[in-house]
């Protein structure tokens, strides 16, 4: 198995964060009140950019060595 680096982190993480944003929306729309959805919906949102980043980031790096 090969090692983490900053790429298979940041689809780990990006993954994980679209995966728990779509299931907060998805109960939203089946009906159930979640009093802290807009923060939680923020933070997969900021999860998501960061992420993203380090995809980047990760495979700018990975090119240069």
């Amino acid at each position: 198995m090969s090692d983490w680096d900053l790429t298979s982190v940041g689809l780990v993480l990006i993954g994980s964060s679209i995966t728990a944003a779509g299931s907060i929306i998805a109960a939203m729309l089946l009906g159930v009140t979640i009093v802290s959805a807009p923060f939680l919906l923020l933070t997969t949102t900021v999860l998501i950019v960061m992420s993203a980043a380090l995809i980047i980031y990760g495979g700018q790096d990975e090119q240069a060595a």
